[in-house]
């Protein structure tokens, strides 16, 4: 349970909503905070393991450094450590996608995250999401902007109700009795067609209706 500045509650299990949202001061956790921030960035997952690593490797070496070890030395075997373990886990592979277009291939790669975050409706919401991803992907996968999909929730539906839709969800009734039109031309407006208040107060005196009808 996290409160943040602006007496804002959050109820999450998610180490990156809980360290965005805590206020950090202290430099050392400042910089694990903007690490944990960048792995939610760049993978979207992964925060956890990486809090809780660097947590650790700083336990160690503060055991070192009261062991009489200078700090340059703990960096020089970390680095050390670091790349050993960048050449080990090139060989950890368990799974290798060659075509991310292929729906099966792009469920099986993102079930464990989605596991970690919706336990128990991975199967479901993992299939949504290939579908939402790959209709959405550019030509070069690289690109992929995670913005060119939008989750909207709509109050009175379940999880299960969930579905892909391609194109635009406007979220609110018809004004009008017209629930549904074929080969319709369809206008845009990006500003507000309402009467908008102004923004100054006048007085208008009107002594006749010739006076009325002329300021209207």
């Amino acid at each position: 349970m996290v409160i943040n500045h602006l007496e804002k509650l959050f109820v999450t299990s998610d180490a990156a909503t809980i360290i965005k949202e805590t206020d950090v001061h202290h430099p050392a956790a400042r910089m694990i905070a903007q690490a944990a921030k960048m792995q939610e960035n760049e993978c979207g997952d992964g925060t956890n393991l990486l809090i809780s690593l660097v947590g650790e490797l700083m336990t160690q070496a503060d055991s070192l450094i009261k062991m009489g070890l200078h700090p340059s030395e703990i960096l020089i075997g970390y680095e050390k450590a670091g790349k050993e373990a960048m050449a080990l886990i090139e060989k950890l592979t368990c799974f290798t996608a060659s075509n991310l277009r292929d729906e099966d291939e792009l469920v099986s790669c993102i079930k464990s995250t989605i596991a970690s975050k919706q336990f128990g409706l991975e199967d479901f919401l993992s299939k949504k999401i290939a579908q939402a991803a790959i209709h959405a992907m550019p030509e070069r996968i690289s690109n992929f902007n995670v913005d060119n999909i939008r989750v909207q929730k709509i109050l009175g539906g379940g999880i299960y109700d969930t579905e892909v839709v391609h194109g635009i969800v406007v979220v609110r009734g018809s004004e009008t009795t017209i629930r549904s039109v074929e080969k319709a031309k369809v206008a845009v407006f990006n500003t507000n067609i309402e009467m908008q208040q102004g923004e100054t107060k006048g007085t208008v005196l009107l002594k006749n209706a010739e006076d009325l009808l002329g300021y209207t």
